[in-house]
C-alpha cells in the first residue's frame, strides 16, 4: 500500500509502498499527481531506477524538455564530478565549475521563455557527507509575505538571463554561440498563479538578473534579499540523498540547491526535466 508521508516543511512528501520500476495504474498515478500538487516535492527512496526507467516515470508528468545543447536528444542530463576516464574532476575544472553553479537557489530553465514544469533527480553515486539538496516553498513564501509587500511585488516584471546567472560559473563556456544565442534574456512575472492549484508563489532565483522598470542595481539586490528571505524555515526542505532515492519538484513553485561536498569524493545524480505546459514551447522533445 502507498504511503505519503508529510515532512516537516510546508513543502515536501516521503512516498514508500510503491515501485516505480513497472507501468503505474491510474490510481497510483492520480494519487502521486494529487500528492505533487499538494506537497510540490515528493522523495521516493530506494528506487534504484535505471535511464529508461526514469524517462518513463518523468513522462507521466508532460513531455520532456531537451537540453540546452543541440546534441541533447534524450531529455537525460547526468549531473557529475566524475571524468570520462572515472577519475573525480579537480576543483578547478570547467566540470566542478559549472556544478558549483547549483549550490545557489534557482528554478530549472526559467532563463527560457517557458520555463520548465518539473525536474526529477536520481540518486546513482552519493558522497559520505555533503551533497544535500534543498527545496524552498514558494507559495509559502508568498503567504508570508506582508500585504504591502504583496501589492509592491504584484504585477513586476523580472528579467531571466542564462548569460547572466552562468557566466561566473562557466556556463558560457560549455554552449556555442549559436546555442547561447538561442538562450536570450527572458521576461518572467515576478508573481505567478499556479495553474493546477491556484495558489499565487513568488518567481524569482539565480537566474533573475534585474526587474524590469526599477533602478537596475537596486533590484538585483531587492531580488537577491528577497530569495534568501523567502528560503528560510519553516519553507525549506533539506534531503539527505542515499543512492537509489528519486525526487520529483514542481519548478512552477519550488527554489533548490544543492550542498557542496569534499572535492575529492564523486557525486553522480541523474536528471530528467518535464517542459513547460504551452503549445508552442520550442524546448520540447
Amino acid at each position: 500500500m502507498t504511503q505519503i508521508t508529510q515532512c516537516d516543511a510546508t513543502l515536501g512528501a516521503v512516498v514508500r509502498g510503491i515501485s516505480l520500476k513497472s507501468p503505474l495504474g491510474q490510481a497510483d498515478l492520480d494519487a502521486i499527481v494529487q500528492a505533487w500538487h499538494q506537497h510540490a516535492v515528493l522523495i521516493f527512496p530506494g528506487q534504484h531506477l535505471s535511464d529508461d526507467e526514469q524517462i518513463a516515470f518523468t513522462r507521466y508528468f508532460g513531455k520532456l524538455e531537451r537540453g540546452n545543447r543541440r546534441s541533447a536528444k534524450s531529455g537525460l542530463s547526468v549531473l557529475s564530478n566524475v571524468q570520462g576516464d572515472g577519475v573525480v574532476a579537480p576543483p578547478s575544472s570547467l566540470q566542478s565549475r559549472f556544478l558549483k553553479g547549483n549550490t545557489y537557489w534557482h528554478t530549472d530553465s526559467s532563463y527560457k521563455r517557458v520555463g520548465a514544469k518539473a525536474s526529477l533527480l536520481g540518486a546513482r553515486t552519493v558522497p559520505t557527507t555533503g551533497g544535500q539538496t534543498e527545496f524552498a516553498d514558494m507559495r509559502a513564501a508568498w503567504d508570508a509575505l506582508s500585504d504591502k509587500d504583496k501589492a509592491e511585488l504584484d504585477g513586476k516584471i523580472a528579467v531571466h538571463d542564462y548569460q547572466f546567472s552562468h557566466a561566473p560559473f562557466g556556463g558560457l563556456e560549455t554552449l556555442s554561440v549559436d546555442e547561447l544565442a538561442q538562450l536570450p534574456p527572458v521576461k518572467h512575472p515576478m508573481v505567478r498563479v499556479h495553474p493546477d492549484t491556484g495558489r499565487k508563489n513568488l518567481f524569482v532565483g539565480r537566474h533573475a538578473s534585474h526587474v524590469v522598470g526599477d533602478n537596475f542595481e537596486a533590484s538585483r539586490q531587492r531580488l537577491h534579499d528577497l530569495t534568501q528571505w523567502a528560503c528560510q524555515p519553516p519553507r525549506v526542505l533539506t534531503h539527505q540523498w542515499e543512492v537509489g532515492d528519486l525526487v520529483i519538484w514542481d519548478n512552477r513553485c519550488v527554489l533548490h540547491r544543492g550542498h557542496s561536498w569534499p572535492a575529492e569524493q564523486a557525486r553522480v545524480m541523474v536528471r530528467t526535466t518535464v517542459a513547460g505546459d504551452a503549445p508552442d514551447n520550442e524546448w520540447v522533445l
